[in-house]
């Protein structure tokens, strides 16, 4: 998927995660049940060891996209400032084939399986280029933080 300037949508809209936790850059797709995202990795970041995204960035990164399905139901608008928290209340399955390195962009995608109310399950995969870097099956809760 080529990245434009006029197909990104802004993930701070849809996470409560900033630097150096945030592991996504851009929403590049978002439906009810779909999201696509990418994420740079960089040298600073936490998850960075030997020139290499470890295992557990990669889960951090799938966790995240996968969290934006259910997180754009808080969403009111870029005006509206909403502070919403997830957690992982369960992974069932992740396989890892491969880690990406330093300057290499991942594209994930994710896809609802089922919902109940704030608790969502979700299939995800990460890729470098055609590679499959990890696919995962992850159980997320989020709600929104009042006042």
């Amino acid at each position: 998927m080529e990245l434009k300037e006029d197909n990104l949508i802004n993930i701070h809209h849809f996470l409560p995660h900033r630097a150096p936790m945030l592991m996504a850059d851009y929403i590049l797709k978002l439906t009810p049940d779909k999201v696509v995202t990418s994420f740079d990795i960089k040298s600073d970041n936490i998850f960075v060891h030997n020139n290499h995204f470890v295992e557990a960035g990669l889960i951090e990164h799938s966790a995240q996209t996968s969290s934006s399905i259910l997180g754009q139901s808080f969403f009111k608008g870029p005006d509206v400032e909403t502070k919403v928290i997830g957690f992982i209340t369960n992974i069932k399955k992740i396989e890892i084939f491969d880690l990406p390195e330093v300057g290499d962009t991942i594209i994930s995608k994710a896809t609802l399986i089922s919902q109940y109310e704030n608790i969502c399950q979700i299939f995800c995969e990460t890729f470098l280029g055609e590679k499959l870097l990890i696919r995962t099956e992850i159980s997320l809760f989020i709600q929104e933080l009042k006042s």
